[in-house]
């Protein structure tokens, strides 16, 4: 296969996976393909994201990756949250560089020229709380901002305090179902998880009176 083949084969996708493109191919014609896709790595017409995912570099593209559909597809079954999850909702001020996702696989980190993906490992139980999102045709996995918010508890397990939730400057309030926020806390059956929902529910419902008044 050259690579005016490839292109016209994969070159509708956004990612470029390996198990798919050899799919019905010979050992012998696999093994060949292989060589080739290296040579073409080597020589910066594909770009690498991890063993068996290709992007076609920025020349060669006929679509732009989103990063929420690359950083589902670089780990299945996996779903967007934390800092990314709160950026995506506005509900922090800063942007977020790296993706952060949840998976019920080992965690992992891929660092690429198209993003930074980093993925944590979650109990199949609490594995919960996302929705399908679609950028540009592409679609991908985004925890709710209920759940990112607890997620993001769960695994950074902050020492929250006033000082501390002033300066996550948390805003857009009006996204966060407080209702919802408490019955996903208790669905993680933890103390720890319980008792900081109520502390941060708690800040969210001043935070949003005094918006009112």
């Amino acid at each position: 296969m050259n690579f005016n083949s490839l292109m016209n084969r994969v070159g509708h996708l956004s990612v470029i996976d390996t198990e798919i493109l050899f799919a019905g191919l010979r050992t012998s014609e696999q093994a060949s393909l292989k060589v080739q896709i290296t040579r073409w790595t080597a020589t910066g017409k594909l770009v690498q994201l991890r063993r068996g995912m290709y992007l076609f570099a920025a020349p060669y593209r006929k679509t732009e990756p989103q990063g929420l559909y690359l950083a589902s597809v670089l780990t299945k079954p996996s779903y967007i949250s934390l800092e990314k999850a709160l950026e995506y909702y506005g509900l922090i001020p800063e942007g977020v560089s790296i993706y952060t996702s949840v998976t019920t696989k080992r965690p992992a980190r891929f660092d690429t020229a198209a993003g930074h993906f980093d993925y944590r490992h979650i109990q199949i139980p609490l594995f919960w709380g996302y929705r399908a999102v679609t950028l540009d045709r592409q679609t991908g996995f985004m925890a709710s901002p209920e759940k990112a918010l607890l997620d993001f508890i769960y695994f950074r397990r902050p020492e929250l305090s006033e000082a501390y939730l002033k300066e996550l400057r948390l805003q857009n309030l009006e996204a966060i179902t407080l209702k919802q926020f408490y019955e996903y806390a208790k669905r993680f059956r933890k103390q720890r998880i319980e008792k900081a929902a109520k502390l941060l529910g708690s800040f969210i419902e001043h935070r949003k009176r005094r918006s009112k008044s």
